[in-house]
Order: C-alpha cells, then structure tokens, then sequence
C-alpha cells in the first residue's frame, strides 16, 4: 500500500499520521501491511502514484479567509481531486476535512463552533455504518473514542444535502456518549445531527474532524483509530 501525507503550511498533525502510518506496516499493530508512506509538499505540482492520501489536522495558511479555503486552492490539489476522481482513496482529518469541503471534494462546510471555543479533549463517537473501507473494521454503532481539536469543526449543509447525507448512508460518525447515545447534550460543536465525518457517495473520499491517528499507541491514550487505518490497508 502507497500513502502520501500532503504537507501545508500550518500542518501540524502530519507526523502524527506519517507515524500511525509507519507503526501499521512495522507490523507493530499484529498485521501484514506492506508498502511505504511519505509526505507531498503542497506546491508540488505532480502526485506520486498512491492509494491514499491523506490530508492532516493543522491550520493550513494560518486559517486565514476561512479554514482550509487557501489550501484548498495548493497546486496539489489539482493533482487529488484526479486522484479522488480516478477512484483511490482520500482522508482528510480536522483540517484536512476543512479543506475537502472547501475543494468540494465533499459537500457541506465547517463554521465556527458553537459557542465560539476551542475544542480540545477526547471525544466519544459512534460508527454509524461500516459499509466503508474507512470504517470496515468497527461494528456498526461501536463507540470510539478519538480527541478533537478545533475551533470550526461545526458541520453545516443545506437541508436537501443533509437529507441526501443521511439517506446514502454517508455518515460516518456522530459525537455521542460513553453509551452511544446522540443528542444535544453529546454535540461537541452545534454539528447538524451531531455529525463527525462523512464519506462522499463514491466511497473513496471520507472527511472527519476528530483525529483517528492520535489514538494508534496506547501510549497516547487508545488504540481506538487503529481499525480504521487497517481497514483502508485491507
């Protein structure tokens, strides 16, 4: 399996996926994954031949016009929306989903939280469906655990879109309790019907604001984003 994390300006969270990355094809994790991962500058005008590609957390360009709108406009994403286009894998987390909404690579946008705050703890999510690579691995209505940490993780689309959401099983994820209840009181951010993450309806492109490669080493505080990483691989 070939992985490239493209790297922005403002990137932060590229190592951390680089890494979770690496640690599944040491065989650290118990599985037999071969290939190789490297980072993709954003300037760069060409894409290496790939099966996923990631797009990381940060503030790409500072967050300046609105979050993920500058690098949604890099040079290297002419080259992944041919990528997405083409039908291989992309998976943008916090920022990196910011900027697939932006590139309209999946519909919807990211506002500002509500309540106009940063965001930073571990969160309880539920699977919503399992019908994708990106989540094959969980049963469906599985509670995980993964941190976030933003302050435009609000999820907002037009109502026809939300309905089309819900009815083709796109969602991905909802912020929800220990017990996998979902409700006002579990909706971290004002997120319509709590939404998390999303997959557009081709299958291949997810987006998701809490962050799945933080949660990959015991070390770190859960093994939880594993399964989704391995379910890609698979």
């Amino acid at each position: 399996m070939k992985v490239g994390v493209v790297v922005f300006p403002g990137s932060n969270c590229d190592r951390d996926a680089l890494t979770a990355v690496q640690a599944m094809m040491s065989g650290a994790w118990g599985a037999e994954i071969k290939g190789n991962v490297q980072k993709v500058w954003h300037g760069d005008s060409a894409l290496p031949d790939l099966d996923l590609v990631i797009l990381p957390g940060g503030f790409s360009y500072g967050d300046y016009l609105r979050s993920g709108a500058m690098a949604a406009r890099s040079p290297i994403m002419t080259q992944v929306k041919r990528h997405a286009d083409a039908g291989r894998m992309v998976l943008g987390i916090c920022n990196g989903f910011q900027v697939l909404t932006e590139s309209g690579l999946l519909p919807g946008t990211l506002l500002r939280n509500r309540g106009l705050s940063f965001i930073c703890k571990q969160v309880a999510l539920r699977v919503e469906q399992n019908d994708s690579k990106f989540t094959k691995k969980y049963q469906k209505g599985q509670v995980v655990h993964f941190p976030v940490a933003h302050h435009d993780g609000n999820y907002f689309a037009d109502a026809a879109t939300i309905e089309k959401l819900e009815a083709n099983n796109q969602v991905l994820l909802r912020y929800a309790d220990d017990a996998g209840n979902v409700n006002n009181a579990t909706n971290i951010n004002g997120s319509i019907n709590n939404i998390a993450g999303i997959i557009n309806a081709a299958g291949n492109v997810a987006g998701m604001m809490p962050h799945p490669e933080r949660v990959c080493d015991a070390l770190t505080g859960g093994v939880d984003g594993r399964e989704l990483f391995l379910g890609v691989a698979a």
